[in-house]
């Protein structure tokens, strides 16, 4: 089940031309995210790892029809970048840089909240690794192969104990089909320490 993305999301890269939006959006692409674009100031009209690339965000949504963003964005200029995706209408954002001012991110809450809820954007970080639905689409910097679908979601608040949960929950799933358990029961253990009590069961 996907919450806020999917394979027919439409995202584009905030600093799509930069080293590490260059770095990300071609991981994000070679997992399978529907990636339609890129925005970097100035460098409109020019094409960047085979995608078009905009001057405004603005832009980019009327072009492509885009409805999430993935924002490498240098934290002087972050807050102004988010308001402007809010202002294009995207529903989601998901902003990896670190260090942002904290005032600068209370201006952008406010902001946000001038907007009704159901045109409001959903912003996730600043400091974040991002957002993943299993094989459907990525939006983030996280190791893909890590991730499985199933019915369990993780939500951390630390990149890499976010990977390191999501590793332990793809290997007890692993070890879980390997048992010579019925089907039934095995679908009764979902986590780490029902999968030990089912092993001893």
């Amino acid at each position: 089940m996907s919450i806020f993305l999917d394979k027919n999301s439409r995202v584009i890269v905030q600093g799509i031309t930069g080293a590490e939006g260059s770095y990300h959006t071609d991981r994000m692409v070679k997992y399978g995210t529907n990636l339609v674009g890129g925005v970097t100031p100035g460098k409109g009209g020019q094409r960047h790892l085979d995608r078009p690339v905009f001057d405004t965000v603005k832009e980019a949504v009327r072009a492509t029809g885009a409805d999430a963003s993935l924002a490498f964005i240098p934290p002087p200029f972050a807050a102004d970048g988010l308001m402007e995706a809010a202002d294009a209408a995207l529903r989601l954002v998901c902003i990896i840089t670190d260090g942002i001012p904290a005032q600068d991110m209370m201006k952008v809450k406010r902001y946000l909240l001038r907007y009704p809820r159901e045109r409001r954007t959903t912003l996730v970080g600043p400091n974040c690794a991002g957002i993943i639905s299993p094989g459907k689409a990525m939006l983030g910097i996280m190791p893909g192969h890590i991730y499985r679908r199933g019915n369990v979601g993780v939500v951390s608040r630390s990149g890499t104990l976010g990977y390191e949960a999501a590793a332990q929950l793809a290997a007890a799933e692993k070890c879980l089909a390997e048992t010579d358990m019925p089907d039934d029961v095995r679908a009764e253990f979902a986590g780490i320490a029902e999968f030990i009590t089912a092993r001893q069961w």
